[in-house]
C-alpha cells in the first residue's frame, strides 16, 4: 500500500486510527503524549457520533427565560446528553492543532465548527453591536446570541484559546454558561491553562467565574510532549529571502503551508489599547503581512509587541531598501525586530536586500546596525532554536 492509502483512514474510524495511520506512514514520529491525547480525543468522538441537540423553540410567554435557558436536555428532547468536552493544553508547537485536524475532521456531528478563538470573539463583539442595534431598549443579547450560535454548530471547535481583552473577559462567563446550558460541546488548543487565563490583567476577578465554568464542563488535558515540532520546521527552513521577487514570494507561500498546514489564513485584527492592529492572515500562531501592512501605517511599540506575542512566527512579505527619506517606516521597523528579538518571536521575510544592505548611507544609518545584526541573527538555528516568549 502507498503513503497517500495508509494515511486516508476512513473518518467513521475516529481520530485514533487515523493518527496511528500517519505515524505507520512516517509522516508522524511516534510521540507518547500525542498518542495519549489522541486516545482521549478517539473516546469523545465516540460519545460525540450523532450528536445533535435542537435549538430551543421561542420562548412562549409567561414561560420564563431561566426555565428556558436551564432546562435539562437530554432523553425528553430525544438527544443524548451533552458530553463533557476537552481543553488540550501544552507549549507551541507540540501537535495540538494537528490533533484537532484529526479530531474535527472525523466528527459525526451534523452542526459543527472549527475557528480561531480570537476570530470567534471578534465575530460575537459585532453580532452582539448588531443586535443593539436593532433593539434599542435594552434587552440582553447574550441568550439570542447563544441561540444563533447552536443554531449553527452543536460542536465548536477553538484553536489558541486565548483570553487578552477585558471587553472578551467581561461577556465569556455568561456566554459560555449560555452555550453549555443549551447543549454545546467544546473543544479547544491553548498554551494556557485554564486557571492562568488572564492572569495578571485588571479586572480578573469577575473572570473567575469564567474559568470556574470551563473547568467544571470541559476536561483538561495536557499535552507533555518533550519535543517542539513547530521549532523543528522552521529550523529547516531558509527565513530570509532576496530580492523580494517571484522566486521569493513563492518560498514564503510554502514557508507559511509549512508552519501552519493552510495555503491561507483567516485576517485578524488584535485590539491594542482601543486601536486595531490588522493582519491580513493568520493561523495557528503565524502571522502573515507586507512590510507596509505594519510599517507604512501609524503604528507603535505596544502594537508591535502585540504582534510579537501573539504570533510565535511572523511571515513577512517585501522589505524595501530604507533610508532617511522614508525614515519614518524604517523607524517601525526597527521597533516591530526590537520586539520580535525580545520575544523570541522568528521571522521568514522577502526583503530588496540582505539585512546589512537594507539601510546604508545617510543619517540614522548607524542606529540600523542593531537591527541589521539581530537580523542576521534571526536567521541562526540557534535563535530559532529558542521558545517563543508569548
Amino acid at each position: 500500500m502507498d503513503v497517500a492509502a495508509q494515511i486516508r483512514p476512513n473518518p467513521a474510524e475516529g481520530p485514533l486510527p487515523a493518527y496511528r495511520a500517519r505515524v505507520k506512514a512516517g509522516v508522524l514520529n511516534a510521540d507518547p503524549a500525542q498518542q495519549a491525547a489522541a486516545e482521549t480525543l478517539q473516546e469523545l468522538w465516540h460519545r460525540l457520533r450523532g450528536y445533535d441537540p435542537k435549538p430551543s423553540e421561542p420562548e412562549k410567554p409567561g414561560g420564563g427565560l431561566l426555565g428556558r435557558l436551564f432546562r435539562k436536555r437530554g432523553a425528553e428532547d430525544g438527544v443524548k446528553e451533552a458530553p463533557c468536552g476537552l481543553y488540550l493544553v501544552g507549549q507551541v508547537g507540540r501537535g495540538k492543532s494537528m490533533l484537532m485536524d484529526l479530531f474535527f475532521d472525523a466528527a459525526d456531528v451534523p452542526r459543527k465548527r472549527r475557528i480561531h478563538f480570537h476570530s470567534f470573539m471578534q465575530e460575537c463583539h459585532q453580532r452582539i453591536h448588531t443586535w443593539k442595534k436593532a433593539n434599542p431598549s435594552g434587552e440582553d443579547p447574550i441568550q439570542p446570541l447563544a441561540d444563533r450560535i447552536l443554531a449553527e454548530a452543536a460542536l465548536l471547535c477553538f484553536d489558541e484559546f486565548q483570553v487578552h481583552d477585558i471587553t472578551d473577559a467581561m461577556i465569556l462567563g455568561r456566554l459560555f454558561e449560555a452555550l453549555f446550558a443549551r447543549g454545546v460541546v467544546i473543544v479547544a488548543t491553548s498554551n494556557t491553562a485554564p486557571d492562568d487565563l488572564f492572569k495578571g490583567k485588571p479586572g480578573r476577578d469577575a473572570f473567575l467565574p469564567f474559568i470556574a465554568i470551563i473547568k467544571k464542563q470541559v476536561e483538561v488535558l495536557a499535552l507533555d510532549s518533550q519535543r517542539d515540532y513547530r521549532r523543528d520546521r522552521i529550523r529547516g527552513l531558509p527565513t530570509w529571502h532576496s530580492p523580494a521577487d517571484g522566486r521569493a514570494e513563492r518560498a514564503l507561500d510554502a514557508a507559511y503551508r509549512e508552519l501552519t498546514g493552510e495555503a491561507h489564513g483567516a485576517p485578524m485584527v488584535l485590539e491594542v489599547l482601543g486601536r486595531k492592529v490588522e493582519l491580513p492572515e493568520a493561523a495557528r500562531g503565524v502571522a502573515r503581512a507586507s512590510f507596509d501592512d505594519l510599517c507604512n501605517k501609524p503604528l507603535g511599540p505596544a502594537d508591535f509587541l502585540a504582534v510579537a506575542t501573539h504570533f510565535h512566527t511572523l511571515v513577512m512579505d517585501d522589505i524595501p531598501r530604507l533610508n532617511p527619506d522614508n525614515f519614518d517606516r524604517a523607524r517601525r521597523f526597527i521597533t516591530l525586530i526590537d520586539a520580535m528579538y525580545e520575544h523570541r518571536c522568528k521571522l521568514v521575510a522577502s526583503a530588496a536586500a540582505t539585512p546589512d544592505q537594507l539601510y546604508e548611507h545617510g543619517q540614522n544609518a548607524a542606529m540600523f546596525e542593531r537591527t541589521a545584526s539581530r537580523l542576521m541573527e534571526m536567521q541562526s538555528q540557534e535563535y530559532l532554536k529558542l521558545p517563543h516568549l508569548s
